[in-house]
């Protein structure tokens, strides 16, 4: 019999549990939530059901209400049931997965894996989400059955965000319950699974930790300031822009200085333990309650100006006094800026001559080494580590990686001549000619084993399909500087946008027509789809801005004109072509990448999409059939059936989507704004789009795939823009749009109700099409659009003027 999780139990409602519990409720995971009873109830609440829940409803209440959202859509708590472990515990027997997630003390978590047993019912896991507690410790006095179905499973916060999930063998799991759990992990929960040692906080914190801290005690002994580390330790070294101090504010001080004890008592025999030792005024920070985010202050806090303009300021670690956090220049910075790729960008760094250079130099080394000697205490190979890293802390490389991109040879020879221990695998390594942890041998990414000493083949999901390669298999039948399309065999073809942002340029819409060609001829259907790095990443960030503001301020609207008509007959021929067309969106789906989606016959969307049409923020609207395909989207569901029915009910909300540049927290929130229809499909594991994308292009052709008929669409007409008029005045008078906001949403209206026509009319697509270009170029020859774009284009941020 197939094992199937239906129903879990997550018991503790703290920041994870509540994470936990919102993510499997977000995949239809029936979902029981525990927690104790108050124990300082009074006695008239004794035998109150709500305030014995007290502490779990605070729980749920707190997930629901924590920004960015952990649950995909708030309806998703639906699923969840609350109680508490006295009156409730009982439930737990109907569970087929029971995930601990109490305070880490050991005698706790012992007490109730003891009261766990007796009642979970046969062949359930049961698993911890302890960070640093042994699994052996946690489960001594457990029965045979107990110890083969329990397990580590470790998330990482904010578990809806964040990929990783360690996964931690026991002494005796069984191996199938370790296939199922990781396979589960994957593909239903959507992570990135590490298979993890019973080891002292494993990998990703193992790793992660020692390196934050050892920034920090670096920083005093180089004399660099804490926005220096931040701007070193940010993008130009492929990390989030919250660099090191930033992103220990978010985590809590506390929490780290909690992880970083308990990894520093358990390992006695690490060659670098010191490097575990919070600095002084770190601890001092904690004992003053500042903790980062929770309290509003850590190593940066946010303060108000008299007239409301908001200054950053950041702690003396000297004085622990705070001061306006400025702006940072350092040679090497300079340099990394002008540098093309993120390797580039690295050595720019690590190898500059400032003093901010050889500071991050030495952060480097130290954590690049520590890595090394982890292997095979925590893990057995560098793509553990290097996964582990990237998908638990959001860098666009792992150690390993980055080791390779700032030369492996070059930095040991470095390291040697400095004074460094190098580790023995690495000079072994070295000695044999191997200059690289990662080589493409066919096409194949292969990583090097230190146990085997030599090669192998880094292993993907057979539901995983990898552009890079395929790409380096030459399976590329068209390329140009802004897209590609690629063979993924079977007849589909991918079609790869890789500008910046994945923005649309003339190039892309010429991809568009040669691809339709080029499949028409020698293929069976189409995926749109890339896989660019980051988190969330870009499908597509819509056009390019700074090509259509200059093309406008030289006075060129034939040119943007034609541009517009071809990305609209490119997109409706893909619309209407002999064979289905499937995007494959995720992350930030703009504009006309929104667009790009509504023309497919089919979407299969990343769970974390943040799909909108957000034109009117630089004074424009959607005309690559955005207008046209968004209410048709809407529309799609009726049955043919059904003539009869209230079509403003459909043209609201399409309007309000576009006039208030709507962008969907995720792809159910797209779903339940339009922009997402009933067929189609939500994946969790971002790296199976285009997999999942290719099979429905499949299974289409299989079910006989015909494209649909060319039909009139119905519009309200004139009628909508006087409902639309009306409610726009009401707003201008309550000083809650802009006199430009109002004249754009009349603009929207009107070509969403079909121009100058009678209620309730059928007109052709073309029409609508149309007057998106008219309104187009008439808003791009006014000057408040053009501020609005030059105001977006250069603070990043919309204009409302």
């Amino acid at each position: 019999m197939p094992r199937k999780i239906r129903s879990a139990a997550v018991i503790g409602s703290g920041i994870m549990g509540g994470g936990i519990a919102a993510l499997l409720a977000g995949t239809g995971i029936k979902t029981l939530l525990l927690d104790i009873v108050p124990p300082d109830l009074q006695k008239e609440d004794k035998n109150n059901p709500a305030a014995r829940n007290r502490i779990v409803k605070a729980g749920l209440d707190a997930a629901l209400a924590t920004q960015p959202a952990l649950f995909m859509s708030p309806s998703d708590a639906q699923r969840i049931s609350i109680g508490n472990l006295t009156d409730d515990f009982e439930k737990i027997a109907d569970c087929d997965w029971i995930i601990e997630v109490v305070v880490e003390n050991l005698k706790i978590k012992q007490d109730l894996y003891k009261r766990i047993a007796p009642v979970r019912k046969k062949n359930s896991i049961v698993s911890s989400n302890t960070s640093g507690i042994p699994l052996k410790a946690m489960s001594k006095g457990r029965s045979k059955d107990f110890k083969q179905h329990f397990l580590g499973t470790h998330f990482f916060n904010p578990v809806r965000y964040m990929k990783l999930l360690e996964i931690i063998p026991g002494e005796e799991t069984l191996p199938d319950i370790l296939e199922f759990m990781a396979d589960f992990g994957e593909r239903i929960l959507g992570k990135g699974i590490v298979w993890a040692k019973d080891t002292p906080n494993f990998v990703g914190n193992r790793i992660g930790v020692q390196g934050m801290v050892k920034v920090m005690q670096l920083m005093l002994e180089e004399g660099v300031s804490i926005p220096e580390v931040d701007a070193l330790f940010g993008p130009a070294m492929g990390r989030p822009r919250t660099g090191m101090f930033k992103t220990a504010d978010i985590v809590g001080l506390d929490t780290l200085a909690h992880v970083a004890k308990n990894t520093y008592e358990l390992i006695a025999e690490d060659e670098d333990r010191e490097s575990f030792v919070l600095p002084e005024f770190v601890n001092t920070m904690i004992n003053k309650n500042l903790l980062g985010k929770k309290s509003q202050s850590g190593f940066y806090k946010t303060e108000l100006t008299p007239d409301w303009q908001k200054i950053r300021k950041v702690i003396d670690p000297q004085t622990l006094e705070y001061a306006e956090a400025r702006p940072v220049e350092l040679p090497c910075l300079a340099a990394a800026q002008k540098a093309k790729t993120l390797p580039e960008k690295m050595r720019a760094v690590v190898y500059g001559k400032d003093q901010g250079a050889r500071f991050a130099w030495q952060a480097v080394a130290n954590n690049l080494i520590y890595a090394a000697n982890r292997i095979p205490e925590i893990a057995d190979t560098i793509v553990d580590i290097d996964n582990a890293m990237r998908w638990g802390f959001n860098l666009e490389m792992g150690p390993f990686e980055a080791w390779d991109a700032i030369g492996l040879k070059k930095s040991v020879t470095r390291m040697e001549k400095e004074g460094f221990a190098i580790p023995r695998i690495i000079k072994k390594m070295l000695k044999a000619g191997h200059t690289a942890f990662y080589k493409m041998e066919n096409g194949i990414v292969c990583f090097y084993d230190f146990e085997s000493e030599s090669y192998k083949e880094k292993v993907f999901s057979p539901n995983i399909i990898s552009l890079a390669s395929l790409k380096a298999q030459e399976k590329v039948v068209q390329s140009s500087e802004s897209a590609s399309l690629i063979d993924l065999d079977d007849g589909v073809f991918c079609l790869e946008f890789h500008t910046k942002m994945n923005s649309l340029n003339q190039q892309i819409v010429e991809a568009l027509h040669t691809a339709r060609e080029f499949v028409d001829r020698q293929g069976i259907g189409l995926v749109i789809g890339n896989q660019a790095g980051g988190m969330p990443g870009a499908f597509s960030a819509g056009a390019n801005l700074a090509d259509m503001s200059a093309a406008a301020k030289a006075g060129r609207y034939a040119d943007i004109e034609l541009l517009i008509k071809n990305l609209q007959y490119g997109l409706q021929e893909l619309r209407y072509a002999p064979f289905p067309v499937v995007a494959a969106p995720f992350g930030l789906t703009l504009g006309g990448g929104c667009e790009v989606c509504l023309a497919a016959d089919k979407i299969v969307a990343h769970a974390e999409l943040y799909m909108g049409q957000v034109e009117i923020g630089v004074g424009l609207i959607p005309a690559g059939g955005g207008c046209l395909n968004l209410m048709k989207k809407c529309l799609s569901a009726l049955p043919a059936v059904v003539t009869d029915f209230d079509l403003a009910k459909f043209f609201l909300p399409v309007f309000m989507a576009i006039a208030m540049a709507k962008v969907t927290i995720s792809a159910a929130d797209a779903r339940a704004n339009g922009f997402l229809g009933p067929c189609d499909r939500i994946v969790f594991n971002r790296d199976y789009l285009i997999g999942e994308a290719k099979k429905e292009v499949v299974k289409m052709v299989d079910e006989g795939y015909a494209p649909p008929p060319k039909r009139k669409i119905r519009i309200l007409g004139q009628a909508a823009q006087g409902m639309v008029a009306a409610e726009v005045s009401n707003m201008l008078s309550g000083k809650f749009i802009s006199e430009y906001d109002a004249f754009l949403a009349k603009k929207i209206a009107y070509v969403i109700s079909g121009g100058d026509v009678r209620d309730n009319t059928k007109v052709d697509e073309d029409v609508i099409l149309t007057l998106e270009r008219e309104v187009f170029i008439d808003l791009l020859k006014e000057e408040k659009t053009l501020a609005r774009i030059e105001h977006m284009l250069t603070t990043g941020k919309p204009l409302r003027n």
